[in-house]
């Protein structure tokens, strides 16, 4: 079921927002953890996140503006969201970069099939198309060998399937909430669950790691406020696809900042994923414009 407020050029401006700060995450996230134990870069990231939010609160409404209902779905989606974001950044520190964000992205297939399941979406030929022509290029760039996976790319797969728990979740919170209390409950509920982990490993970061810190809070909170106004606008099914991008434009950061392979494959698969966008981006103009 679309929403009221159906907008595709929205939907793909608010992704774009999504993808420029989940590269800034990926980046300053692992240079974070050269330092610091992962449960408290996340602690770090959902306080801080809270400070940066309280200007939206305002605007908003204030704090009577975020009060809600759904508690418990709040709750639920963000244990698990909890789990899979510490599973991404724990891969970062194990894997390159690309790989993380590439097997992250088997995370569109288990969104679409959850989302028609629970959500009432539809899930076209066209859709399965997007998504297959996405997985194949994500394939491509991590060419898992013969051996079997990694740990680290079993913890990235992990990940995946929480992130798309998290994202289905999501679009239902968005039929009720608005995107400022949905990142609001998310930061507090993420700073409690994340709070006794973090105690327990816990060091002041150096004014080195500051800056990085500071980066993965703001990119982590205005990337959701980013993806839940994208999801106000259209289909789980057509917002997660567009996501495809974030894995070629990793792969580019990774090759810039710390050497790491970008060869042939890795571009053809990066063309396979924008392939698939277009695909499903093309389809969707094509249905709102047919009489």
């Amino acid at each position: 079921m679309t929403s009221p407020t159906s907008s595709l050029p929205k939907a793909t401006a608010w992704m774009a927002g999504w993808l420029s700060l989940m590269l800034v995450v990926a980046v300053a996230g692992r240079e974070a953890t050269r330092e610091l134990q992962v449960f408290e870069l996340m602690l770090l990231r959902s306080v801080i996140g809270l400070f940066l939010l309280y200007p939206l609160v305002h605007a908003n409404g204030g704090f009577a503006s975020i009060r809600t209902t759904r508690l418990r779905e709040h709750g639920l989606r963000n244990a698990v969201h909890y789990s899979a974001q510490f599973g991404w950044f724990f891969a970062l520190t194990l894997i390159p970069m690309a790989h993380v964000v590439a097997i992250e992205f088997t995370m569109p297939l288990w969104t679409a099939l959850l989302a028609a399941a629970f959500l009432g979406e539809r899930f076209t030929a066209w859709k399965g198309l997007a998504v297959a022509l996405g997985l194949v290029g994500v394939l491509m760039i991590v060419r898992p060998n013969a051996g079997g996976i990694s740990t680290g790319e079993a913890i990235a797969f992990a990940a995946a399937i929480g992130f798309a728990v998290s994202v289905t979740m999501t679009k239902s919170l968005t039929r009720t909430e608005s995107p400022v209390t949905i990142i609001f409950w998310m930061l507090v509920l993420q700073s409690v669950l994340g709070l006794v982990p973090a105690l327990s490993v816990w060091q002041w970061p150096s004014a080195a790691v500051w800056p990085w810190v500071l980066l993965v809070a703001f990119g982590g909170t205005f990337s959701h406020y980013c993806m839940a106004r994208a999801l106000r606008h259209a289909d789980a099914t057509v917002v997660v696809p567009l996501d495809f991008l974030r894995v070629p434009l990793t792969a580019a950061a990774g090759w810039w900042f710390y050497s790491e392979r970008f060869d042939l494959l890795t571009a053809l698969g990066a063309g396979l994923i924008l392939a698939g966008n277009l695909v499903n981006l093309m389809r969707q103009r094509a249905a709102r414009t047919s009489p």
